[in-house]
C-alpha cells in the first residue's frame, strides 16, 4: 500500500528527469507536443499523489473523520505514511496551489497586455516595424498576432536573411507556441522538478519555428545564418519570450546545418508508455486509498474480523 500511494510522485519524477533527454532526440514538432503533454501529466500526478498522502493525515482530524464515518484511531494505526511525511505533502499541495495561482495570474496578464499592444501597433499586415536602433525581433501573440521587428534588427540582417527571420516569428504565431509555453511554465510552477523539462520544451519550440521557416523558404542554412546574425546583434540586449534569438543559439544553428532529426518511433512509443503509466498511477493510488479508509470504518472492520 505504501508503494501504491507513493507511485504518482515517483513516476512523475522519473518522467520529469527523462523527458529533456528524450526531447533532444526527437524532431522538434514531436518533441514539443510530447514534452508539453508530459509536463501536464507529470504536474497533475505530482499534485494528486501529494494530496493523497497528505490526506492520510488530514483524515485523522476528528471532524473530518466524523464526516467520512471512519475512525481516526484506526486510520492512524493502519496508515503506512508517517505523519511528518504526510504533513509535508499537505503543505506542499498548498504551496503548489499558491504557486499555480500566482504564475497563472502573471502569465495570463502578460498575454492580455500583449493583445492590447497588438491593437496599438501600426502594422502592414501582420508585421510591425519599430523605429528603434536596438536590434529586436519577436512574435507578439494577440487577436490577431503580430511579428514585431525593430529598424536596428533590419539593418543588422542582409536582404536574404530578413525573410528567414520573419518566417521564424510567423511560425511561432501560426503554431500557437505561446500556448505551449504557457502550459510548460504553469507545470513548472506546480512542480519545480519540471523546470529542465520546461527549458527543453521552450528549446523545442524554437527549433520547431526554425524548421518551419526552413521549410517555408526551402533553405535551412539561410535560416541558420539569420538566427546566428540576429543573436550576435542582440547579444547585449534582453529579448522577450518567443524572440528569434531564444534558446541556445549555437545548438539551433548546428541543428539547421545538419540533416533533419529523424523520427525514432521506438523512442516515441517508450516515452508515450511512460506518460500513460504516469497518468494511470493516481488511479492505482486512489484504489489503495479507498482500501485504507474502508479498513478504518468500524462496521467494516468488524465484518472483516468475522
Amino acid at each position: 500500500m505504501w508503494i501504491g500511494l507513493c507511485m504518482p510522485p515517483l513516476v512523475s519524477t522519473i518522467l520529469a528527469l527523462t523527458a529533456p533527454g528524450v526531447g533532444r532526440r526527437l524532431p522538434p514538432r514531436t518533441a514539443a507536443w510530447m514534452l508539453t503533454s508530459a509536463a501536464v501529466i507529470a504536474a497533475g500526478s505530482w499534485v494528486t499523489g501529494l494530496a493523497m498522502i497528505g490526506f492520510t493525515l488530514i483524515g485523522q482530524i476528528p471532524e473530518v473523520a466524523e464526516e467520512g464515518r471512519w475512525s481516526p484511531h484506526l486510520l492512524a494505526a493502519d496508515t503506512p505514511i508517517d505523519w511528518p511525511v504526510a504533513a509535508a505533502c499537505a503543505l506542499a499541495v498548498v504551496a503548489c496551489a499558491v504557486a499555480l495561482t500566482v504564475a497563472s495570474w502573471r502569465r495570463v496578464r502578460g498575454l492580455v497586455d500583449a493583445w492590447r499592444e497588438c491593437r496599438q501597433l501600426s502594422t502592414a499586415g501582420d508585421l510591425a516595424v519599430l523605429d528603434d536602433p536596438v536590434p529586436a525581433a519577436f512574435a507578439l501573440p494577440g487577436i490577431p498576432g503580430r511579428v514585431v521587428v525593430s529598424s536596428g534588427m533590419l539593418q543588422a540582417l542582409t536582404a536574404e536573411e530578413r525573410p528567414a527571420l520573419l518566417a521564424h516569428e510567423r511560425a511561432h504565431l501560426a503554431c500557437r507556441h505561446h500556448l505551449f509555453l504557457l502550459v510548460l511554465q504553469l507545470a513548472a510552477a506546480v512542480n519545480p522538478l519540471l523546470r529542465p523539462l520546461t527549458q527543453a520544451g521552450a528549446f523545442a519550440l524554437e527549433r520547431w519555428a526554425d524548421e518551419k521557416a526552413g521549410a517555408a523558404l526551402a533553405d535551412r542554412p539561410l535560416v541558420a545564418r539569420a538566427v546566428a546574425r540576429a543573436a550576435l546583434a542582440t547579444k547585449r540586449t534582453r529579448q522577450p519570450a518567443m524572440a528569434a534569438t531564444g534558446g541556445p543559439v549555437p545548438q539551433r544553428v548546428q541543428a539547421l546545418l545538419a540533416p533533419p532529426t529523424p523520427l525514432r518511433r521506438g523512442l516515441v512509443m517508450a516515452f508515450a508508455t511512460l506518460i500513460v503509466v504516469c497518468s494511470a498511477s493516481p488511479a492505482l493510488a486512489a484504489h489503495d486509498m479507498d482500501r485504507l479508509f474502508d479498513a478504518a470504518i468500524p462496521s467494516r472492520t468488524v465484518q472483516l474480523t468475522r
